[in-house]
């Protein structure tokens, strides 16, 4: 079975400057090499900004530069971004293969403490892709609230957060992370931003990732610019799923 390589970029972000961003993580990105996932922030090309549902780079532009990154490092390479679609923005969740192959997740559940709900559309659908023989559930930043949505029926084996998580919930981020990956008994690996925005908003990061067992397999020191970088198992993530079968007791549901 393959492991998958991860390095996940707690980066500082430029308010409201797509292009600012993309030369910023052109630096950031430059050299890496040998790894199968690189994962940026939410709303990495304009920080968590209401005013980017109206104005931020297109999706064609975006993805046309993640392709870059993942055909020179030949690695799948994501991060959210508010998008114009034709029925309104979205926040959404963009990785691109080496080869240019797209995935998509639109962030479900909207941050309605800074009315993200009266800009943004929310997503409807929960998606799972595979990436190398792993299978890979993206979300973003308040999502990882709702526990339901990221039940894990036997159909992942990773899970991505993406987020600009303010410092004075860090507790709760750290917490949640851990929590997902126990009761899902599934990888998880949460990139949020440092720095500070444009409505002064302080975010410490507290970027990690974490085993199935809870373990912290790589972490950031707060508040600072870090790359995180872990290897992920995929045979002792099935050899622990079988010495341990709890989701076998899981409770049966339906999202509607």
């Amino acid at each position: 079975m393959s492991d998958l390589n991860i390095t996940v970029l707690q980066e500082t972000l430029h308010w409201m400057d797509g292009e600012a961003n993309l030369r910023h993580f052109d630096r950031v990105l430059e050299g890496i090499t040998g790894r199968d996932l690189i994962v940026l922030p939410e709303m990495f090309t304009t920080g968590f900004a209401m005013e980017a549902a109206q104005r931020s780079l297109p999706q064609a532009q975006v993805v046309e530069w993640l392709h870059k990154h993942a055909e020179t490092s030949n690695a799948l390479v994501g991060g959210s971004a508010a998008i114009q679609t034709e029925k309104g923005a979205v926040n959404r969740f963009l990785l691109v293969e080496p080869d240019g192959t797209l995935h998509q997740y639109d962030k479900r559940h909207l941050f309605r403490m800074a009315d993200e709900h009266h800009h943004y559309l929310p997503g409807e659908t929960r998606e799972v892709f595979e990436w190398r023989g792993w299978r890979i559930l993206p979300q973003i930043c308040y999502d990882l609230r709702f526990p339901v949505f990221a039940r894990n029926n036997n159909d992942y084996d990773l899970a991505l957060y993406v987020a600009n998580w303010p410092a004075p919930r860090a507790l709760h981020w750290q917490a949640l992370l851990l929590a997902r990956a126990i009761e899902n008994q599934a990888y998880v690996a949460g990139c949020n931003r440092v720095g500070s925005d444009g409505n002064q908003h302080s975010y410490s990061g507290d970027s990690r990732i974490v085993s199935p067992l809870g373990e912290i397999l790589s972490e950031a020191e707060p508040f600072s610019q870090a790359r995180l970088d872990a290897t992920l198992s995929l045979e002792t993530l099935t050899a622990y799923r079988e010495r341990f079968p709890a989701w076998r007791d899981a409770d049966g549901f339906t999202l509607k």
